[in-house]
This record gives C-alpha cells, sequence and structure tokens, in this order.
C-alpha cells in the first residue's frame, strides 16, 4: 500500500478516490495543485461537503449504483479566489468479486492537455523528419510539413490544426484558393499521419472526363460499358494509405451520391458489379472554391460537404498574409539565383512596392513563376525595375517601360520593409558600404545614416 501511494503522489495526473459513503479516502498532490485545496481539509469528508453540491449529483455515487465509467468530462468542482478551477476527468469503480468497493477519478488541466498535444506534435515532427529520409518520396509524396514555408501568423495557425488533424484518422477538407499549396499541406499531412508508410494517391476531379472519371475513382468490371475492364479504382488502389481529391468542387453533381454513399460505408461497388469492396484508405479533398457558396448555388450537395470534411483546414490567400509576400520575394530570389548560377541581383525598391501591394490572384505559385522569370530575365550584380515584369502584369499594373524614378529610392519602399530591403543588400556586398550605396542609388552618408537610424549590425561570420 506504502509503495502505491508513493506511484500516485508521484503522477502528473491528479487522482481522487471515495467509498461506498462518498468519503474521500485518497487525494494525490497533483490533485491537490489542480483544485488549490489541501489534503487534511479533504480527506475523510463527503464529496458533496467537499464541492458543495447536491448528493444526488455525485458522479461517484451514480458509477457505484450503475458499475459503469464516465468518460471525458470536462467541470469546474472547486472554487478558488481566482475562480473556478477546471478540470479534464474520467472516472472509474473500484471492483472486487462483481461488487464496486470504490470508485476513483483521474484529471488532468487543459494547461497539461495542451502540452502533451504539442510534445506528440513536436515528436512526430522529429520523426517524420528522419523516416522520410529513408522512404524518400516512395510513398507517393514529396513534401512534408518542412517544406511549407512563410511568416505569417495565419499560415504558422493553418499548419497547427493541419498537424493536430493529421494525428487522427480522419477524412478532412482543404478549402483554399489556386496556388496556396493545398496539395503541399495534403501531403504533409499524409506524412504527418501513422498512414505515412502506406501511398498517397492523389487525383484532380477537374482533369478528367466526366464519363470516366466514376470508374477512374471506384474501378470497373468487364463489360460493365464499351472498353471496360476488370480495374481497380482509386480507392482501393490508395490501400491503407490516403486518397486527395483535388478540386472536389468540379465534381459532377450525379457522382455525389456514390461518392458520399463510399464515405459513409466505407466500402465501394465497381461500375457495373453489386459487390461491396470494403475500403481503409482516409480522403483528403480539396476546393479552390467555399463549399458554403457551391452549396448554395446546388453545384456540392450539403450532405456530401458534411461527409468530407469530419475536419476542414483553411488556407488564407496571400494577399492575406502581407508578410509573407516579403518572405517569398526574398526566398524565391535567392532559390533561383543558385539555381541559375547567378548572384547579387538586387529588386528595386519601387519594383519591392509594387509586387508587396499587387493582390496575386494566382497566390504563392504566381509569385514564385515571377520571381523565376525575373531572375532567368537579370544577369549577375543586376538592379531589376518594374520593366522587367511580364506584359500582362505592366499591362494591369498600368506600368509602362520608363526610366525608373530613382531619386528618393528609400521613401518608395514599405518603412516597415526598409531594414529588412537594406540588409538584404548589405548582406549581399558582404556590408561594403561603397557597393551598396551604389546599388541602392544613394550616397556612402546616406546609407550609414539608414544603418544607424534602423539598428542594424553586422552578423559575426561562423566558420
Amino acid at each position: 500500500m506504502i509503495c502505491l501511494e508513493e506511484v500516485l503522489e508521484k503522477l502528473n495526473e491528479g487522482v481522487i478516490v471515495s467509498d461506498r459513503d462518498g468519503s474521500i479516502i485518497y487525494y494525490n498532490k497533483a490533485q491537490e495543485e489542480m483544485e488549490q485545496m489541501k489534503k487534511n481539509e479533504v480527506l475523510n469528508n463527503k464529496l458533496w461537503d467537499v464541492y458543495k453540491y447536491n448528493r444526488r449529483q455525485s458522479e461517484h455515487a451514480h458509477i457505484f449504483k450503475t458499475g459503469k465509467p464516465i468518460y471525458a468530462k470536462y467541470k469546474a468542482h472547486s472554487k478558488t479566489d481566482n475562480g473556478p478551477q477546471y478540470v479534464g476527468y474520467s472516472s472509474f469503480p473500484i471492483q472486487k468479486d462483481g461488487q464496486t468497493i470504490a470508485v476513483f477519478s483521474i484529471s488532468h488541466t487543459e494547461t497539461s492537455l495542451k502540452n502533451k498535444l504539442l510534445e506528440t506534435i513536436e515528436l512526430k515532427r522529429s520523426l517524420v523528419t528522419k523516416d522520410l529520409q529513408v522512404i524518400g518520396n516512395t510513398n507517393g509524396t514529396l513534401y512534408t510539413f518542412e517544406n511549407i514555408k512563410g511568416d505569417s501568423h495565419v499560415l504558422k495557425k493553418a499548419i497547427e490544426e493541419a498537424q493536430n488533424i493529421s494525428l487522427y484518422d480522419t477524412d478532412a477538407l482543404i478549402v483554399g484558393e489556386t496556388g496556396t499549396g493545398k496539395e503541399l499541406f495534403a501531403q504533409s499531412m499524409h506524412n504527418f499521419s501513422p498512414r505515412a508508410n502506406n501511398p498517397f494517391v492523389a487525383v484532380n476531379c477537374a482533369a478528367i472526363p466526366e464519363n470516366l472519371l466514376e470508374s477512374t475513382l471506384f474501378g470497373s468490371v468487364k463489360g460493365a460499358f464499351t472498353g471496360a475492364i476488370d480495374q481497380e479504382g482509386l480507392f482501393e488502389y490508395a490501400k491503407d494509405g490516403t486518397l486527395f481529391l483535388d478540386e472536389i468542387n468540379s465534381l459532377p453533381i450525379t457522382l455525389q451520391p456514390k461518392l458520399m454513399r463510399v464515405l459513409q460505408e466505407r466500402a465501394v461497388r465497381r461500375v457495373g458489379s453489386n459487390k461491396l469492396i470494403p475500403i481503409t484508405c482516409s480522403v483528403i479533398s480539396a476546393s479552390n472554391e467555399d463549399p458554403e457558396l457551391l452549396a448554395s448555388e446546388g453545384r456540392m450537395r450539403l450532405d456530401l460537404f458534411y461527409r468530407i470534411a469530419h475536419a476542414s483546414i483553411y488556407i488564407p490567400p496571400l494577399r492575406e498574409r502581407a508578410e509573407d509576400i516579403l518572405f517569398f520575394i526574398n526566398h524565391f530570389l535567392s532559390t533561383y539565383q543558385k539555381k541559375y548560377l547567378k548572384q547579387n541581383i538586387i529588386l528595386s525598391p519601387t519594383l519591392y512596392k509594387t509586387l508587396l501591394s499587387y493582390d496575386w490572384p494566382g497566390n504563392t505559385r504566381e509569385l514564385q513563376h515571377l520571381i523565376e522569370n525575373l531572375v532567368i530575365q537579370a544577369k549577375s550584380n543586376e538592379t531589376v525595375f518594374e520593366s522587367f515584369l511580364p506584359y500582362y502584369l505592366r499591362k494591369k499594373l498600368s506600368i509602362t517601360d520608363r526610366v525608373e524614378e530613382m531619386a528618393r529610392p528609400l521613401k518608395s519602399i514599405l518603412e516597415s520593409n526598409q531594414a529588412n530591403y537594406i540588409e538584404n543588400i548589405l548582406v549581399r556586398n558582404k556590408w561594403n558600404i561603397t557597393v551598396a550605396a551604389k546599388q541602392l542609388n544613394i550616397s556612402r552618408q546616406s546609407l550609414q545614416y539608414h544603418i544607424k537610424k534602423l539598428g542594424l549590425v553586422k552578423s559575426e561570420e561562423v566558420f
């Protein structure tokens, strides 16, 4: 008994035990800390007296009568000067010879739950990174959450939500405009999930003709239609992995009831067959349109939406993530200079301002292709102006082929981005003030003034 009490006192979870009369016979240290009550004031007292409720409301008394546990409750039993002390808990009977002789509850705080979830996610991230070094892309994927870049809070929140969903075996819906990285998220979720060693199978519902889409998804039997053969569909092919249905908003309304039935029954019928084949894959769907709008316009059945969106993730468009625009400009500029063996390509202040104020209807994909195009056109050690932009963008932004006005270049960059812009140029020129000032088209004295004003400091190189 002494050993058991010693073990219970060392637990991070709270433990409380009551006998048949409702008297508290055990109350550990963790429970004291959670409820901010003293053990010597609790032990040998009745539950309803300690927690100040009607005896008829006692869950422990109810368990004595039924012999059945109560799972996953979340309540505040105790109250202090700091307000109600909420804990999550489950309660269980202790039985001997078929009779309940005591009841105990195991409790945890909301903070401890969140910490455990974060620990689980961090552990999973490290395991996924190690596993992929072995798996490579043999499961049909190229990306993990490590490949999703960006500095914005909303993007990091979306990643956190996706990681959390990935830990559970549930179907999910990703909503985001074209170019926001929905398949990048889907592949990352697969590689973060327990199914990571199994296939990731992707299909674009908009890219397959309607008359072939049904057999592609669900399979077919020989003779079902002209040219039909015995063939498994993608639901079967995905096996214990993940099936990614991209642009599910393009799925014909006539096929939606069958997809809904498959998701509900977790079984598929091949075209031309009455035989039910169990499916074991999870399903991640993606839509580049608002599902509620699709439902209101009659293009998506509302019951299908509920089936595919057990959990959902929204990826905000780039125009709602201003800090990510600047991040990706610099990220892609660095990436493509390395790819095309160029160096020290600088975007002019006015061009920076133009890119930061553009609404990017094609999102990250459009920005990536644009920066690649600019790097291809530019030479090493060259400053890129608005005139380098593709014709469609210059026309859209009403930019003429003119010599860029550089009289007050730094004034054309948003104040919040000046430090980043100047520091990038200094780093690329190894903090050579003369060369950097020339590229900025300002004097050495002016550059030194901005360095001091913005608090820029040369980083020490570490070898």
